[in-house]
């Protein structure tokens, strides 16, 4: 027995066989039950190991409540993550305070005529209790972000010597100033935004009050106010993005700026300065700016004595946690709040809210989340990012800010018309940046450098949904700081999501090594493993479904295109590498025929496996189909199979008399005889919803199957067209190019447009309101042009099933290699926890 084998009926022993998803109830007529001959005849996976000797029936009791002790303690912890995860998702979780945005908003002073006094003396009271005992310092306390705390500490400095307060503190701070100077100039130390102007300008602001910051020589207070002098050059010397960053950086410009100037360019609708308290704090310090006023008025007011280093920001951090949600694949358990925030997103977008479309990465987010989603948005939002100067002349392109490009090539990533040229241009200039930031080694700090290669190598169209969550699981970390004035981090529930999508990534590998066996036993049944030609290749033939179609009550799903794709592959294999002309054309004849196969008889052995496998299989899918359907579908896939049986002989003979047909003859045989029509048009019946003979027969479920054919004949091609000019076949590449003049690559351009444009449409076809066709079975459509895509992206995946077998060990069978602190049990563990309470 291998140890998989083991660890699965350890696990079955303990919690016994996975019950299937119910079902709503059907008429008993549609009910009838199969012969017990056919495969999908409802029996456990595995036979449970008999009892040894001397185990009691007490103590087997006593083993069956330990694991249900041990399976309501991990149920009552997935809940209570799921919970937490919920009321971050809708919640109004306020952001961590930043003691630098604090200390410039404790300096703003009380209304003219009043008093000496701060405008916001709870702040003052703020800083004073948060001084560290151990160091004297302000801010974060992770030694990496030494700038940082020289920045907070500093402005809290100032702060108090304004108000007289705090002399000790304020004594204190300047000490750990002076011990930690050298950092100041150090360049390998991670430097807040605009540390190199704001820094200096604070420490020209403590020397006009009379402070002296111990064990630093003069000289070196002078060569940081030099470079202070140097950066106002160049960005008063310079126009947009670096004159945008100067007003940003305000408050460490005092009396320079003209506030009147910046308040005309940059002062937002909120009364802010780009959002940022300290900023609008010096704006309200040095021109008495009413709105700005207001604005800390509001912050103050939200958050009480100490505030955030960036406010607004709930937007961007709601979107951020349900993009988190989809790619560690655990969004489903979260629907209803991820409708509930797209919905508030939404609102927002059509609004014009600032807090989304003057922010790069949150409004690429937003319009790439919100489109997926299937709401209205149109690309012109992002008109304003549309050329790469939109970007350098931005505060994310001064701080060379590698999260908004992502977001902004992810977002073009979802473009459904060929005249949406904003994200056309959009994708070209961002993949370009990206790609120089990774060879300069320019990647953000908080974006991890193999996320962008990961980005940069599949592109959303291309990213089946469970190698995509394997990948983020395996690269997950907790959120770490943005790099703004101060750090700013995300209250995301890291330890939730991540306990949440391992225990769930893990759990539909056990259903996929039991519907595997399943296949495999099913092989055996109906003789396949006899046919020496053919290649039968269980695992891979189960990937495209397993990798796309997660869900538990899918299964039944899973395992018909699992078999209905191994079917075509042994078909496709006899026309493709068969030397008897007579056996393909009985073949062919048998599956037209269908149930009056018994009037033609069979011309070889092999010629009879495959036929029966195929209408034994096929017949057995329709009983199973009728229970879900209310209604026989037979005729559907007998009619596929002969469909796929014609053109595979057509293909046969124009390779066996050499014949060269047309572009549009060659698309309208090499479509079909993709086989996605007796595997796909198959296994939609089991996805849920009911399909009507209207709806089969419609233009929409015509449209959609026409463009995943597109998508996957071409891509093949493009692949394979070497190795078949080799073996005398007909390939739209090598049709194509001897009109272009015979030039291979003018070919190859042109394909992969039509391509595109059959992409687009599919996912034009996804997103829109409305349709015949249900959106489960639209979203399988697109699912199955993300597969197809995927193997042809490099080789072609079934002639080189090298990377196709990586592929399906990490979907279904590999564990994830991951390191975290919240303990979950495999098979052999509560296996070993069962017999400990037994002992």
């Amino acid at each position: 027995m291998t140890s998989l084998s083991l660890a699965t009926s350890l696990h079955l022993a303990l919690f016994g066989q996975r019950c299937p998803a119910a079902r709503r109830p059907r008429s008993v007529a549609a009910r009838a039950p199969p012969p017990q001959s056919h495969r999908f005849r409802r029996q456990p996976q595995l036979s449970l190991q008999p009892p040894r000797a001397g185990r009691t029936a007490g103590s087997h009791a006593v083993r069956r409540a330990a694991a249900g002790v041990l399976e309501r303690r991990q149920k009552h912890a997935q809940e209570d993550r799921a919970t937490a995860i919920r009321e971050r998702l809708l919640g109004a979780d306020a952001p961590p305070p930043s003691a630098y945005d604090t200390a410039w908003v404790a300096m703003v002073p009380a209304p003219a005529g009043s008093p000496p006094a701060p405008r916001y003396p709870g702040c003052v009271d703020w800083i004073l209790r948060n001084q560290r005992r151990d160091d004297g310092s302000w801010g974060p306390g992770d030694p990496s972000l030494s700038k940082d705390a020289l920045s907070s500490t500093l402005a809290c400095v100032l702060a108090l010597r304004k108000w007289g307060a705090g002399g000790d503190a304020v004594e204190r701070g300047l000490r750990f100033i002076g011990r930690n100077w050298s950092c100041v100039t150090d360049g390998s130390c991670d430097a807040p935004a605009g540390f190199g102007v704001i820094f200096p300008g604070m420490v020209a602001h403590a020397i006009s009050m009379g402070l002296e910051i111990p064990l630093v020589p003069q000289a070196d207070v002078d060569a940081v106010l030099r470079l202070r002098y140097s950066e106002l050059i160049r960005g008063m010397a310079a126009s947009g993005g670096s004159q945008a960053f100067m007003a940003y950086m305000a408050e460490g410009l005092g009396d320079l700026l003209d506030w009147d100037q910046a308040a005309a360019a940059y002062q937002r609708k909120n009364g802010s300065f780009f959002d940022s308290p300290a900023a609008t704090a010096a704006a309200a310090i040095h021109s008495h700016n009413d709105r700005a006023l207001d604005y800390l008025d509001s912050v103050v007011g939200e958050f009480g004595s100490a505030v955030p280093t960036v406010y607004p920001r709930s937007a961007y951090s709601r979107l951020r946690m349900v993009d988190t949600l989809e790619k560690m694949g655990i969004s489903r358990s979260f629907l209803s709040e991820i409708n509930t925030t797209l919905d508030m997103i939404y609102r927002s977008w059509l609004a014009n809210d600032e807090e989304i479309m003057l922010d790069m990465a949150t409004c690429a987010m937003a319009f790439r989340l919100l489109r997926l989603h299937g709401y209205d948005v149109s690309s012109d939002g992002l008109a304003q990012f549309s050329n790469e100067s939109s970007f350098h002349g931005s505060i994310q392109g001064h701080l060379n800010d590698t999260e908004a490009l992502l977001e902004l090539l992810k977002a073009s990533h979802v473009q459904i018309t060929d005249d949406e040229l904003v994200l056309e241009s959009i994708g070209s200039w961002s993949s370009q940046l990206l790609k120089q930031q990774l060879c300069s080694g320019r990647i953000s700090r908080h974006v991890d450098p193999a996320e962008v290669e990961h980005v940069l190598k599949f592109p959303f169209y291309s990213n089946v949904d469970r190698l995509e969550h394997r990948w983020n699981i395996e690269h997950f970390k907790k959120q770490n700081f943005q790099k703004l004035k101060s750090e700013y981090r995300t209250c995301d529930a890291d330890e939730e999501i991540m306990s949440l999508a391992v225990d769930e990534f893990h759990s539909c590998q056990a259903a996929y090594q039991e519907e595997l066996r399943c296949i495999e036993r099913w092989v055996k049944e109906v003789r396949l493993d006899e046919l020496d030609y053919a290649r039968v290749m269980p695992l891979i033939c189960l990937l495209p479904s397993a990798s796309t179609m997660f869900p538990a009550e899918l299964s039944e799903a899973r395992i018909v295109a699992a078999k209905t794709n191994i079917l075509a592959t042994i078909v496709d294999d006899l026309f493709d590498v068969g030397e008897s002309r007579e056996e393909m054309e009985n073949l062919v004849t048998l599956i037209e025929m269908w149930d009056a196969y018994e009037r033609v008889g069979f011309f070889s052995e092999r010629v009879e496996i495959v036929f029966r496998a195929v209408y034994d299989t096929s017949n057995d899918i329709a009983v199973r189909a009728a229970a879900v359907q209310n209604r026989n579908i037979i005729h559907h896939i007998a009619e596929r199979w002969a469909e796929l049986a014609r053109v595979m002989m057509v293909e046969a003979e124009w390779r066996m008399s050499g014949h060269t047909p047309s572009m549009d003859e060659y698309m309208a045989v090499a479509e079909p005889s993709y086989a996605l029509g007796t595997t796909v048009l198959t296994f939609l019946y089991f996805v849920g919803p009911e399909l009507s003979e209207d709806v089969v027969r419609g233009s929409e479920y015509g449209e959609l199957f026409r463009h995943i054919n597109i998508c996957g004949r071409l891509l093949n091609d493009l692949q394979s067209y070497e190795r078949e000019k080799d073996q005398g076949k007909i390939n739209s590449v090598l049709l194509l190019a001897g009109r272009l003049g015979g030039s291979v690559e003018a070919a190859k351009a042109e394909l992969r447009s039509v391509i595109a444009a059959s992409r687009r449409a599919l996912l034009r076809m996804l997103v829109r309101d409305g349709g015949e066709v249900p959106w489960q079975c639209r979203r399988e459509f697109w699912n199955i042009s993300k597969v197809v895509h995927l193997i042809y992206m490099e080789v072609d995946g079934y002639a080189s099933p090298k990377e196709m077998m990586r592929a399906s060990n990490e979907v279904m069978i590999e564990p994830l290699r991951v390191v975290r602190k919240t303990k979950t049990h495999t098979p052999v563990e509560s296996y070993k926890f069962g017999q400990a309470c037994l002992s």
